[in-house]
């Protein structure tokens, strides 16, 4: 590989905003500024959509102050973009790289901006132009290939495990149905998050249900009565993605209106469609007469003062190996690999291909969710609990001796 160019950086944030999208851009401008080949670090604003239209800030003129309270902070300091670039789109985005001399183009999102810097590298090679693209992992539905898990899941994670923690402790208190809504439009790795707060054997949430498993509408009120007969009270976390046994989203079968992004997808987390229907139904079906649901939404990406430690470390390495690789590497995708378990939790970073990230997706594996398709096993605990940093403990008296 040739020497490192001297020459301009640009960094976007694309897609869902996570809770630690910001500590992996902090850890790009902290790496950039111990490399003199990198002149400039433009920060695009809204991604690919601020590339085209040059709308730029300077990014080494950020203090060290800011740089760390933003990295704190959840959502995507620079704006964020559902753009899908198009081969015209990314000519227009190579057309600025050239006018302004940036070789070095680092974007922060999921298997869609993969995709993106993916395009735009292959076209600058067709036209001789050197660049140096590198893909940032983030999304927190944590289904990007090759990587052990995503940044901004385990953020995501500590959230939704502690709501429902939360969420049990009330459907104690006024006992009922309470079904929640959580993100996952085809992975349920944020909907088994729910269950990492148990402490009790009969804590919530007691059923879960996930896109990769389908379940008929009568399979979901019988388990939730079989629950109901034997606590007086149940509490349900579901995927928005969920689908019945045809492997249709439920979402879709239901909504009136198919409002779609860029990608073609149906919107999910802005509507309480499925949270309703699905109320409606335990109702109608079982005569409960409290029954309750919550669709969680872009809280679960978006609560201020919740993230996992762990979870902000990996991020912020994330982007300074981004930039270190981008002085060596023509281009890639950073991606975590597991190195230790547990309480003794640790992770390395290397690079990947950004063929093998790029448009793709995978799913819960098979081992992670349980024989009856409504809740999840010993292996995906300790798989996802370390993410988490760890969880409160929580207390309840109705176990105490009665007098």
């Amino acid at each position: 590989m040739a020497d490192a160019p001297k020459a301009n950086a640009v960094v976007g944030q694309s897609g869902g905003p996570t809770g630690v999208i910001n500590a992996s851009l902090a850890g790009v401008i902290e790496e950039v500024s111990k490399h003199p080949e990198i002149q400039n670090l433009y920060g695009s604003m809204h991604a690919v959509e601020g590339i085209v239209k040059e709308d730029f800030i300077d990014l080494k003129d950020i203090s060290i102050a800011v740089m760390e309270g933003m990295a704190s902070c959840p959502s995507a300091a620079l704006g964020s973009s559902r753009d899908k670039p198009d081969k015209e789109y990314c000519t227009k985005i190579l057309d600025v790289f050239k006018k302004r001399n940036i070789r070095y183009f680092y974007y922060i999102g999921g298997n869609d901006s993969a995709d993106t810097a993916h395009i735009v590298n292959v076209m600058a090679a067709e036209s001789g132009y050197e660049l140096r693209a590198f893909h940032i992992p983030k999304t927190i539905d944590n289904d990007l290939l090759v990587t052990d898990h995503c940044p901004g899941y385990g953020t995501a994670a500590k959230f939704v495990a502690c709501a429902v923690m939360g969420d049990d402790l009330d459907n104690r208190a006024l006992p009922g149905v309470k079904i929640d809504v959580i993100m996952g439009r085809h992975a349920g790795f944020l909907a088994g998050a729910t269950t990492l707060g148990k402490q009790r054997d009969d804590d919530g949430p007691h059923l879960i249900y996930f896109p990769e498993k389908g379940v008929s509408m009568e399979n979901f009120v019988g388990d939730i009565e079989a629950v109901y007969k034997k606590l007086g009270r149940c509490v349900v976390a579901v995927s928005e993605g969920m689908t019945d046994t045809d492997g249709t989203p439920w979402v879709k079968k239901i909504a009136k209106t198919k409002e779609t992004d860029a990608h073609g997808n149906i919107q999910l987390s802005g509507s309480g469609a499925l949270a309703d229907f699905l109320t409606a139904q335990v109702k109608s079906h079982l005569k409960i007469k409290r029954v309750r649901s919550d669709t969680f939404g872009y809280l679960q990406r978006s609560f201020v003062g919740f993230q996992s430690q762990i979870d902000v470390d990996e991020a912020r390495r994330c982007g300074r190996k981004a930039v270190k690789l981008s002085l060596t590497e023509q281009s890639g995708s950073v991606a975590i690999k597991r190195t230790g378990e547990g309480e003794d939790y640790t992770s390395e970073l290397f690079c990947t291909e950004l063929r093998n990230v790029a448009e793709k997706s995978k799913s819960m594996p098979e081992e992670f969710i349980n024989k009856d398709s409504n809740g999840v096993t010993n292996a995906f605990l300790k798989y996802a609990m370390p993410l988490t940093g760890g969880l409160p403990k929580t207390y309840f008296l109705g176990h105490q001796k009665r007098l």
